[in-house]
């Protein structure tokens, strides 16, 4: 790089000597230019070798942006379970007889109630059955002892019962039982205790029979059983 340098200003030098020596005859512009030139390929020169010399630029790679993944929201789906289904359960009241069955002869056999369909109410007249109030079915009696049975009833009609109701036998024995005669008013809806006064007979075996309630023309509501066994 000195050395190109020190040529170029020799050149110039030389240059200028020329032009001096060369007369009056020539312009002072034409030196000027001359010089001019002259300088000028020397800076030029200079940066071009200062640009071979200069190592070429490494150029910068940009670093890459790496795109930022989108987010990907899963909402989860809540399931759930089918709504319970209601279950009406509807009663439907049974209105007629339970009559009590019974196999006579068979020491220790009970009653066992069934629906007797037969068993309604009469015109304006109606029995429920509650519960035996006195001796129950499979009571033990001796020969020819007296008892009294009662049944706990409800008036489902739809009219009251009056004095003269009473109960009748519909079935089985007597058992030499006394007036059957209501002889009270049980109104609609009114629970009510009726009795009869009985004998038990004098042999042993087991015994049942049928009662039913009655307003002097029919016979109305559910059937009123009294059964025992006659043990001496």
């Amino acid at each position: 790089m000195k050395k190109l340098y020190y040529k170029t200003l020799v050149l110039v030098l030389a240059a200028f000597v020329l032009v001096s020596c060369g007369g009056a005859a020539t312009p002072t512009q034409d030196v000027n230019a001359v010089m001019t030139a002259a300088i000028s390929t020397m800076v030029a020169s200079f940066f071009e070798t200062q640009t071979a010399i200069a190592p070429p630029a490494t150029p910068t790679l940009e670093p890459s942006l790496t795109p930022i993944p989108t987010a990907t929201v899963i909402i989860p789906t809540a399931t759930f379970p089918p709504p319970p289904t209601a279950v009406i359960i509807y009663f439907t009241p049974i209105v007629g007889t339970i009559a009590p069955t019974m196999t006579l002869g068979t020491p220790g056999t009970f009653v066992t109630a069934t629906i007797n369909p037969s068993t309604l109410g009469s015109g304006c007249n109606n029995l429920f059955f509650i519960r035996d109030v006195t001796i129950p079915a499979g009571t033990t009696l001796k020969p020819g002892e007296n008892f009294i049975k009662t049944w706990k009833v409800q008036n489902t009609g739809t009219c009251p019962w009056t004095y003269q109701y009473s109960l009748v036998l519909v079935s089985g024995e007597e058992f030499g039982v006394g007036p059957t005669k209501l002889q009270k008013v049980v109104d609609l809806y009114d629970w009510a205790e009726v009795s009869l006064n009985m004998d038990a007979p004098n042999k042993e075996g087991d015994y049942i029979a049928y009662w039913r309630m009655s307003d002097g023309t029919n016979a109305f509501g559910a059937t009123l059983a009294v059964s025992f066994k006659v043990v001496k």
